[in-house]
């Protein structure tokens, strides 16, 4: 069975911040794969939208058998059980936990739902500082 690596961007800044995405981590090795590398997490402010709550963020590169739509499905999933709540008109809100798919091997995905790489990565410091602390190349 052929191991994919997907880097996932994790952020929450509802509730117990540190504990929402040590949950959503250990969700993801449950679900989705082996976490094979973890980022530092790292505070930062609110983008695309005004908050009174700071984000606690990180990344993750996980091992994984599953597809793209099947990682994108589950990590959904996890979002769902863990309190989060449709996104909005503008698609950014307060939430306990945000997970999104970042890269998956080289491979270009350009779906509605689905675009990989991410499509916004290189202009948020809250992905790219973490990403580049768990990066091999």
């Amino acid at each position: 069975m052929t191991k994919h690596r997907v880097y996932l961007g994790l952020g929450s800044n509802l509730g117990d911040r540190e504990r929402n995405l040590l949950e959503a981590i250990r969700l993801i090795v449950e679900q989705v794969g082996e976490v094979t590398r973890q980022s530092s997490f790292i505070e930062t402010e609110p983008w695309g939208f005004q908050s009174d709550n700071s984000f606690l963020n990180a990344v993750v590169l996980c091992e994984t058998d599953k597809t793209p739509r099947e990682v994108l499905q589950l990590t959904q999933r996890i979002e769902r059980s863990m309190g989060r709540r449709s996104k909005t008109t503008s698609g950014y809100s307060d939430r306990p936990i945000d997970i999104d798919i970042l890269l998956y091997d080289d491979l270009t995905v350009s779906e509605p739902d689905l675009k990989i790489p991410h499509p916004l990565m290189c202009e948020r410091d809250f992905v790219m500082i973490p990403l580049s602390e768990i990066k091999e190349d």
